[in-house]
């Protein structure tokens, strides 16, 4: 039986790291092993024109990406880049686009349509408030406008969560077309190992009987880790031995970095920078449990379940649709930008013994999130149009 080519829209892809790229890698790379061959296509930004990801080829079209410089990745496809689309769509039997504000994800369903080709569209977050209100009355109009013609020009709908839902639903999306397909993790990379805690403590220089908080994160507004930071500094005048471990890259790192600085919380609040996939399952298993501290946006995120898989029990905001994976026994949801609520979870945690849930928390994780049963769910949708 031939396989179904599948054209994967994406604004952004590997090497460019981030939750959606991770996203299409991890279902394009089982979907080869059924009965698809993938293409991604995506702006190029500073790759190749054309390139592989561990056997997936990549098409790059020629875009302006001004907004990646105010830490907004928001790339607009140049009018020359319509050929790239074009072939592309063409020679597909479906088209599934990711994201409803992107232009890319516009332009290809429009294409789509007019060739008979069918259309999934995937939509990861929901609406996204920022620091600057300027941003907030631009991402609405560009919701009212191209959102809302994604959406309509979408045959299937997916949603990470029934909060997403409610955000496209709210866009005037076709209830009939959506469905809600949680976000996976991949259960043989994140996973609990034995003796790292110890090893790891030690190369960062941490003591033994610290309680370390860790929060894998785009150091950016939108994720909270102003309000994570405030809650460090209630949190260790309580109890010294918390050591909070924040993990990431973005915009707002220098300023994060000389907020600590002058609180006199570096020996107790570190700032990692990046770390790539391959080395974050170190870092989640040196931590006794995990924090989000997110602000909005949030459809659901991949570090809980990354987290989660690792066996850390999680505390998180309560935006988006976290709360639809946070179960009781292993975690808790405070009210977001609220740095006394948030420091009280954290100093309840660290007298927790977690122990003997954490092989229940992987357990669950392994049954309901991986990566394979979301894609045996995509594939299925899929069949419906093809």
């Amino acid at each position: 039986m031939s396989k179904a080519s599948l054209c994967v829209v994406t604004h952004t892809f590997l090497p460019h790291v981030g939750g959606i790229e991770k996203v299409v890698y991890e279902q394009c790379k089982r979907l080869m092993q059924k009965q698809f061959e993938p293409m991604v296509v995506t702006h190029r930004n500073h790759t190749a024109k054309n390139y592989v990801v561990d056997g997936i080829p990549v098409k790059c079209y020629e875009s302006v990406n001004i907004g990646f410089r105010l830490g907004i990745p928001y790339a607009i496809p140049q009018i020359r880049s319509f050929k790239t689309f074009l072939e592309s769509i063409k020679n597909s039997n479906l088209i599934h686009v990711h994201g409803h504000p992107y232009p890319s994800s516009l332009i290809a369903a429009k294409i789509a349509k007019k060739y008979g080709k069918p259309v999934v569209l995937t939509q990861h977050n929901t609406f996204i408030e920022y620091a600057n209100s300027l941003w907030d009355h631009v991402e609405w109009l560009n919701d009212c406008t191209i959102g809302k013609e994604a959406l309509k020009a979408a045959d299937k709908i997916i949603v990470v969560s029934r909060a997403t839902r409610n955000y496209v639903l709210s866009l005037g999306a076709d209830p009939k077309k959506i469905h809600v397909l949680h976000n996976g993790v991949d259960v043989d990379h994140f996973k609990p190992l034995n003796g790292v805690r110890d090893a790891m403590r030690k190369k960062l220089g941490i003591p033994k009987a610290a309680s370390v908080v860790l929060t894998v994160r785009r150091i950016v507004y939108k994720n909270g880790v102003d309000t994570l930071i405030e809650s460090a500094e209630r949190a260790i005048q309580k109890n010294p031995r918390l050591v909070f471990l924040v993990v990431g890259k973005g915009p707002d790192f220098e300023k994060v970095k000389e907020k600590i600085a002058q609180l006199e919380l570096q020996e107790n609040f570190r700032l990692t920078g990046f770390i790539s996939d391959d080395d974050l399952p170190f870092y989640y298993n040196a931590a006794d449990f995990f924090v989000l501290p997110s602000k909005s946006g949030e459809g659901l995120p991949l570090v809980a379940l990354e987290a989660m898989a690792c066996g850390l029990p999680v505390i998180a905001t309560n935006v988006g649709g976290i709360s639809e994976i946070i179960k009781e026994e292993y975690g808790t949801l405070v009210p977001p930008d609220s740095p006394e609520a948030l420091a009280e979870a954290i100093l309840e945690f660290s007298q927790k013994e977690w122990a003997a849930l954490r092989k229940d928390l992987r357990v669950m994780i392994e049954q309901e999130y991986s990566w394979d049963k979301n894609v045996e769910k995509l594939v299925e949708i899929y069949e419906e149009l093809i």
